[in-house]
């Protein structure tokens, strides 16, 4: 009887911690991506503010800073950016950023009106049409009815493809802006540059054969030398070993678009941070047989560019990384996870699967080859060992302004954090 007792009182204590790892987790990405974090970009300091919040916690949880004085890591970026107001009326309706449009990330400064050259995809065939295109648009916007792509056959749509680039990007287009009508979902991207000419994609319902004028109002401003940060600490393994496991995440986000207008960035990627901080947190109260590193990454959504400070000028020694897992996308898993590089180190995908085979935690773990598409690329160019995992299914809100604390489920949270730490103690 006393036996049963202490079995019971022994799961109650694994369920309570449970549940606390995943308020913990929560509570980080109600945080990370609530509107005082300004979408994690740099407009209104809103990396600093999340990098604050990272060491913050860092200390709280004991983690050694990856210097003598400081869990920063210095470096500049350039960005485009959009502080002040951004607004677009067409034919006096006013439409609402983030949800009937969005201005490209590398867009300029404009203020006007503008009369709309409309044509369609289907009409931007050949180069004959192109230049007949930009000649009479001259000082207009053109507008392209881009809905009917999904008719258009490969060859058809990669040429399409070509000229709408031209019109986006080269000095040779010789028109005002660009609007892209599209029946997809708006996603927004973070720019390193600032391009010639304003770029609109619109997804509003609209009588396009009634549209006449545009009324734009972008208050870009590019910054060549920006300061950000990654954010690095360590908890001290038991043995004298000095090989160690990196766990990391970025915390940047898309920022704003405009005064009103925020990218939360729940699951990309205040869920991946909330991963290290729940490891972090559990490995400050087990002390781990190797030293752990734990480091949140800035400008991943520029071009992983913080991964490219940190792998240039390493803080730590990167020959001595045993293993190291980079988590993105953290917030579902109802259909399991993907492993990125998982056939590149078959040994520890084959590690991963068995623990989760013998605890049933996750519903499945997919292997994929070597990917360049998140921080971890720069850290495997440099021979480190490592991983790339992201979760599958649930919500499909990315790069938007969907993606948000309240709609992240969470679902295999607890069970993925399980088995990582499963993972890191046998690895």
């Amino acid at each position: 009887m006393k036996k049963f007792k202490f079995i019971l009182i022994l799961l109650s204590v694994q369920l309570i911690g449970l549940s606390q790892d995943l308020d913990y987790a929560k509570k980080v990405i109600q945080k990370l991506s609530s509107v005082d974090f300004k979408g994690r970009g740099y407009v209104e300091n809103g990396d600093k503010i999340s990098a604050d919040y990272i060491s913050a916690e860092f200390q709280n949880l004991g983690l050694i800073p990856i210097t003598r004085k400081s869990y920063f890591q210095k470096f500049d970026i350039s960005v485009n950016t959009f502080p002040n107001r951004v607004s677009v009326r067409i034919d006096g309706n006013d439409l609402v950023a983030g949800s009937d449009y969005i201005i490209e990330s590398s867009s300029p400064s404009i203020s006007g009106k503008f009369q709309i050259i409309k044509t369609s995809r289907s009409q931007l065939d050949n180069d004959s049409k192109l230049v007949s295109l930009v000649n009479k648009a001259g000082n207009s916007i053109i507008l392209i009815d881009s809905r009917d792509r999904k008719n258009e056959n490969p060859e058809a749509t990669k040429k399409i493809d070509e000229y709408i680039n031209f019109l986006k990007y080269s000095p040779q287009a010789n028109i005002k802006g660009l609007i892209i009508y599209t029946s997809d979902k708006l996603t927004w991207e973070a720019a390193p540059e600032q391009g010639l000419r304003p770029i609109i994609t619109l997804i509003k319902d609209l009588d396009i054969n009634s549209l006449n004028s545009i009324e734009l109002v972008v208050d870009a401003k590019f910054i060549p030398k920006y300061e950000t940060q990654n954010v690095a600490g360590s908890i001290k393994g038991t043995t004298d070993s000095d090989s160690m496991i990196v766990v990391m995440a970025h915390y940047d986000h898309l920022g704003k678009m405009g005064k009103d207008t925020y990218f939360p960035g729940a699951n990309d990627n205040a869920s991946g941070v909330a991963m290290i901080l729940n490891l972090a947190k559990h490995y400050s109260e087990n002390k781990p047989e190797y030293t752990m590193v734990f480091i949140a990454l800035s400008a991943e959504e520029l071009g992983i560019l913080g991964a490219k400070a940190f792998t240039d000028n390493p803080p730590i020694d990167l020959k001595k990384i045993k293993f190291l897992v980079n988590f993105d996308l953290a917030g579902t898993g109802e259909e399991g996870v993907k492993v990125v590089n998982g056939s590149v180190f078959k040994d520890k995908f084959d590690l991963l699967t068995k623990i989760n085979k013998e605890q049933g935690l996750l519903p499945k773990i997919d292997i994929r080859g070597a990917a360049c598409n998140s921080d971890h690329c720069l850290f495997y160019q440099k021979g480190v060992p490592c991983f790339y995992i992201y979760t599958l299914g649930g919500i499909q809100a990315y790069h938007d302004i969907l993606d948000k604390s309240e709609t992240l489920p969470l679902t295999e949270f607890v069970d993925y954090c399980k088995l990582m730490i499963e993972f890191f103690n046998k690895i």
